[in-house]
């Protein structure tokens, strides 16, 4: 079957999926999407996807579903629940997870889909809601190579590099690790400019030299700006790095690492959650140190 003829579905319509299915469609792709809210679905509907009403449809529908819903059992319900996309979806089927989930819950899938003949792809994005809407996210890929092949012209449509990491749940073990150190970075940004602004110094201009020196990061020149500013509108709202953060420790717990910088940004990411702040973007970190 050429890429052409794939019937594409997907499941999670958020601020990172709604982008995607539009990339898809752009590409002439056929896609049926689900959503619990029909509202959800509609401006998508009017772009040309197909809604329906189970994730079990969607299943029925497509010949390779997308998913991109908040943890593992997200993941696990939306395909293997009673009315879950594997219900409908034909032996020789392919799933491309999206989501950020455990390494081991990656793995624990794809065996169960290996069993009636699907494949799975962990393939946790980064990039963010920007990279989304642009279609220039980094990918992280799990599983066969003959599932990277298939999924490649799916995922061409968003995507602006596509690493594959090795056998199911390399893709979610590389992106734990991705989060652990865009965590910590960001608290070291955190640190920085709340020090600077301490000590009277404009956090802005200390933010600017160091975005010329050896200090530089993206993750200082994104959230560092909106931490100087103090402009905490939601981008990727705070509380989900807490799930992140928690895969994070429960893998480094099953392979005997320590993690003593992640454990104080995780700290301080439950003061911010503690503080009603966890639907504002992470550089609302900042108020954590202040």
């Amino acid at each position: 079957m050429s890429s052409t003829q794939e019937r594409i579905g997907f499941i999670g319509l958020g601020t990172m999926g709604a982008p995607l299915v539009g990339h898809l469609l752009a590409r002439g792709f056929a896609v049926t999407v689900y959503a619990r809210r029909p509202e959800v679905a509609a401006p998508l509907v009017a772009l040309g996807a197909t809604a329906v009403g189970t994730p079990r449809d969607v299943g029925a529908a497509s010949d390779v579903v997308c998913t991109m819903v908040t943890a593992t059992a997200d993941v696990e319900a939306v395909l293997c629940g009673e009315d879950g996309v594997c219900q409908g979806l034909r032996p020789g089927g392919l799933v491309i997870d999206l989501s950020t989930i455990a390494p081991e819950g990656a793995r624990r899938l794809a065996e169960r889909l290996e069993a009636q003949g699907i494949a799975l792809l962990d393939a946790p994005v980064s990039g963010g809601p920007e990279g989304a809407r642009q279609g220039s996210l980094t990918i992280m890929a799990g599983g066969s190579a003959e599932a990277l092949t298939r999924a490649e012209p799916v995922l061409a449509a968003f995507s602006a590099r596509v690493f594959h990491m090795g056998p199911s749940g390399a893709g979610q073990t590389t992106k734990a690790c991705h989060q652990l150190l865009l965590l910590i970075t960001a608290e070291g940004v955190a640190e920085s400019l709340a020090l600077a602004a301490k000590a009277g110094v404009d956090p802005g201009k200390v933010r600017e030299v160091m975005l010329q020196a050896m200090a530089s990061s993206r993750v200082l020149d994104r959230f560092g700006a909106s931490m100087a500013a103090r402009n905490f509108a939601p981008g990727i709202p705070a509380k989900l790095y807490r799930k992140d953060l928690q895969i994070v420790r429960e893998f480094a717990d099953s392979v005997g690492a320590s993690l003593p910088a992640g454990d104080v940004v995780r700290a301080n990411v439950a003061k911010v959650l503690e503080a009603g702040r966890g639907d504002e973007d992470l550089s609302v970190l900042i108020t954590a140190l202040e």
